[in-house]
């Protein structure tokens, strides 16, 4: 059996552990509802991996989907950050999405002014477009030496984060992602691939339930919405790709 049909064979199973997703997490106030047409998504190598489903799904559920995500960037605080503000008003300004997605990345890294002055100057880059701004946690990783030093700033990002979507007047919110992946880093779930063995990345099991989570939570801001069911897009051959590694 080739390592693409052992993953599609595993995706089957997942679209039971989708509905285990989908259960009301945290949220700051919400923008109000309406229907959802384009979603931008914004983050590091992480979020690539996370596009590769959100794409098929949004397809499926009749949305628009673009992502930005970089490999080794991405981030709008922290090391790389001043390369990634030049291109990304731009970026947000051509795409003419009416929702942004930023999922904090690895490398929002700095002290809590730092943190706030990134996450405030994104929120206003975003709403200048007319747009709204969703923040979204990442999951946790195994940090090594590289990451080790950082963990603090890094912990302390979703809460600067949510007060920056709180003081938003409506036009930020903080989706917490721990209902996905739990507080700590989990390789495996249900005996099978959820994180990769990298610590940091995800697998194809572990991306189709933060797709799924995602586009409930996405329902709950805009009622127009209606989610595809995961059955439409869970085995669409994205899983196949080459970015899944440590899987």
């Amino acid at each position: 059996m080739t390592k693409s049909r052992r993953i599609a064979s595993g995706l089957t199973g997942l679209l039971l552990l989708t509905t285990a997703c989908t259960g009301q997490s945290p949220a700051t106030d919400a923008p109000a509802g309406q229907a959802l047409s384009k979603v931008l998504f914004v983050g590091d190598s992480i979020a690539v991996g996370e596009a590769l489903p959100l794409t098929a799904a949004f397809k499926a559920s009749g949305v628009d989907f673009q992502s930005v995500a970089a490999e080794g960037g991405g981030n709008v605080v922290g090391p790389f950050s001043d390369k990634n503000w030049q291109k990304l008003p731009g970026q947000l300004a051509s795409a003419k999405s009416p929702v942004v997605i930023y999922q904090l990345t690895t490398y929002d890294w700095g002290s809590d002014q730092e943190q706030r002055a990134g996450y405030e100057k994104l929120l206003q880059t975003v709403t200048g477009t007319g747009a709204k701004l969703v923040f979204v946690t990442a999951p946790p990783i195994r940090p090594d030496d590289f990451y080790q030093p950082h963990m603090a700033e890094l912990d302390r990002a979703p809460q600067v984060a949510r007060e920056v979507a709180e003081a938003s007047s409506g036009q930020a919110t903080l989706l917490d992602a721990g209902t996905v992946w739990g507080s700590t880093y989990r390789q495996t779930r249900d005996g099978k691939p959820d994180r990769s063995a990298d610590g940091i990345h995800t697998c194809p099991q572990g991306a189709a339930r933060f797709t799924a989570w995602l586009l409930t939570e996405l329902a709950k801001l805009h009622p127009g919405f209606t989610p595809a069911d995961p059955q439409t897009w869970a085995n669409t051959g994205w899983s196949a790709d080459q970015h899944f590694k440590g899987c």
